[in-house]
């Protein structure tokens, strides 16, 4: 950590609010970086995760405990239940609200990034259209794909958006679905949707990340092995007896191939 490079920060005259990211990559030590720079700077920690602010997910998106945040405070993390829907807007809009209330403070708010579309849309100030869940649309689209497939939802998208389509997997079917029903609202590609505004914030980045690929490497296969240790296959049991396997969330890497280990689909 370069501490002299957050203090010339701090001390930096601006007309912006002002953040410090923490990003890249996977593995990389971001979570304790993030730690050390809240500590330094006496501050508060606001995580950009699409999946830690799922309740109950815990081992698999190695999820901070009470212990290690060592009464920093942290936000956007164990928020809603794994069966509801929470957008990019959403989050945008909630967590513009808490950097606004922690920079009242008189303090710097540190991002701990592992979204891309969560950061960029505070990042870049994207202007993201409010659209309303259609449960009857959804409803037709989940019984089209159960007809026929992930594949032809994609295909789908990919005739009215071919660029955002490109992005996905099929098998990221929700996406698909959700900007299939923004398409409906709007008949605007998300390319046109995602305006940028004027940056809000001036923004310090900062990345543990050390280039060093072997180490990294090294590091994702000693979690994959601390998951199961922690306990992976009884969290997913939990899971499982509150939830239908489908939950989105839950046809994920490491979540899917456990769920089809208790099923016997695989050893």
């Amino acid at each position: 950590m370069n501490e002299q490079q957050i203090l010339n920060f701090i001390k930096k005259k601006s007309q912006l609010p002002k953040l410090i990211v923490i990003y890249w990559p996977t593995a990389s030590w971001k979570t304790a970086l993030s730690l050390k720079v809240a500590e330094l700077i006496d501050s508060e920690i606001i995580s950009a995760d699409s999946r830690q602010i799922y309740k109950q997910l815990n081992i698999w998106t190695w999820k901070i405990t009470k212990e290690e945040m060592n009464s920093i405070v942290h936000y956007m993390i164990d928020i809603i239940d794994i069966d509801k829907d929470y957008s990019v807007w959403e989050y945008k809009q909630e967590t513009e609200k808490i950097i606004e209330d922690i920079s009242k403070k008189w303090k710097i708010p540190v991002i701990c990034w592992w979204t891309w579309l969560y950061i960029d849309s505070i990042i870049y100030n994207f202007k993201l259209p409010e659209v309303e869940a259609d449960w009857e649309f959804r409803e037709k689209m989940e019984k089209l794909r159960l007809e026929k497939w992930n594949e032809y939802l994609w295909e789908m998208l990919n005739k009215v958006d071919s660029d955002y389509a490109t992005s996905l997997s099929p098998n990221n079917y929700r996406y698909v679905m959700r900007w299939l029903e923004v398409f409906e609202k709007t008949w605007k590609s998300k390319l046109e949707l995602k305006q940028k505004n004027e940056v809000k914030y001036d923004i310090l980045f900062m990345t543990p990340y050390n280039w060093d690929r072997q180490a990294l490497y090294n590091k994702i296969n000693s979690r994959i092995d601390e998951m199961f240790k922690d306990g992976l296959l009884d969290e997913v049991k939990d899971i499982l007896k509150k939830y239908p396997k489908d939950s989105f969330w839950l046809n994920t890497i490491w979540y899917k191939e456990v769920i089809d280990y208790l099923d016997w689909n695989i050893s």
